[in-house]
């Protein structure tokens, strides 16, 4: 295999990270695609295999890890009660934000539930600008007003996080109908997880989507344990891409990057063409508990996370396919990491540094500034309009 060393740049955060005698190869790499589960939905959309190259897989390393790395400092600052309130992290569940992202474009609108960081960060954000809403200050994404559960960043069509179990999926419906209305060939993502499976209202929603043929996809991202019971427990029908009959879906493996990327551009796809909503199940699994006020380990054993990092890690399989195909070494990616661990770090020294909003931020983005304000008159003649 033909190689080059080559010097190059990959951004983290605010600043870059320098990454030097990278062996990179722009030879193609085949990744072999295991099976979809499917329901009504065509199994010739998928692709058996997909290709990939050193550029790419180092890429994905890097995104992966960011999150990962984020997420963990996330936690520390939350123990060391820098970081209040709700938090829920999103380790161990990088390969479906990365994946996802992969397969779609900022022209996509996407909307998910109050575990949102990932999605902030690849919607756009910046890891500084994350934790610093996290921690309150003024530099956040919403100023500090916000916090974990209500990131948003509406330049890049993501619709934030959102706290009430289940909301989000009719807004994105909202949202999907919009994207018909003006004819765009586009689609809106409304994830939830498992425990938010049984609403009401994600079935009322997805029935409006199916009658109007909506580019909706609907994704439930199944980490086994809800808020901490387990699927088993909760929910008598565990096949959450097949819920709604009439409604094709399938199920993939939300820890493999490349089965999410492929199996989310046959889902786009079938979507723009015209035929409607499509429901995702992603098999996946989070590392900390559902908060930060949960140890995670009252309903499953500390053996259980400790298998599933050594065996089902969306991190450490790519970086096997990066050693095995000769792109870089070990001690290279480890080095990596330690770039970006570095990175994040003087970026929450800094946030350390940054301002709390002032009092007077209280009284501002309450209302929608208006042209100016009337009451409505008893009649059409007395308003403003007449």
């Amino acid at each position: 295999m033909m190689r080059s060393v080559l010097k190059t740049k990959f951004r983290a955060g605010n600043g870059f990270i320098a990454m030097a005698n990278m062996k990179f190869s722009s030879k193609s790499i085949k990744i072999e695609l295991e099976p979809y589960e499917t329901h009504l939905f065509e199994k010739k959309r998928f692709n058996k295999t997909t290709t990939t190259n050193g550029d790419e897989l180092l890429q994905y390393h890097k995104e992966m890890y960011e999150v990962r790395r984020m997420e963990i400092v996330c936690d520390m600052l939350y123990k060391a009660r820098e970081i209040r309130g709700f938090c829920h992290l999103y380790d161990g569940q990088e390969a479906v934000a990365i994946g996802m992202e992969a397969a779609l474009t900022m022209e996509d609108h996407l909307i998910t539930a109050y575990r949102d960081h990932a999605q902030q960060l690849k919607r756009g954000d910046t890891v500084h600008r994350i934790i610093a809403e996290m921690m309150g200050r003024k530099t956040g994404s919403a100023e500090g007003k916000g916090g974990s559960m209500h990131l948003y960043f509406r330049k890049n069509n993501f619709y934030g996080g959102n706290g009430i179990v289940g909301a989000q999926v009719p807004i994105g419906t909202g949202i999907a109908f919009g994207l018909k209305y003006d004819r765009k060939p586009n689609v809106c993502i409304s994830m939830y997880g498992d425990g938010a499976a049984n609403q009401g209202q994600i079935f009322e929603a997805a029935n409006m989507a199916k009658l109007w043929s909506l580019p909706a996809i609907y994704i439930c991202e199944n980490n086994n344990y809800a808020m901490g019971t387990s699927t088993q427990r909760h929910c008598s029908a565990t096949d959450f891409y097949s819920r709604v009959p009439e409604i094709p879906g399938f199920k993939l493996n939300g820890q493999n990057l490349f089965h999410v990327r492929e199996g989310l551009r046959a889902a786009k796809e079938f979507c723009v063409e015209g035929n409607g909503p499509v429901f995702i199940e992603m098999s996946t699994y989070r590392y900390h508990g559902h908060s930060m006020s949960d140890p995670g380990i009252s309903y499953r054993t500390k053996d259980e996370v400790s298998e599933m990092r050594k065996t089902r890690d969306p991190i450490s399989y790519i970086k096997g396919l990066i050693v095995d195909n000769e792109i870089a070494t070990e001690k290279e990616l480890k080095a990596v990491e330690k770039s970006i661990n570095k990175e994040i770090d003087q970026i929450v020294e800094q946030i350390k540094k940054d301002p709390y909003p002032d009092p007077a931020d209280l009284w501002t983005h309450v209302y929608c500034k208006g042209e100016k304000s009337y009451a409505r008159g008893r009649e059409y003649s007395e308003t403003q309009f007449a």
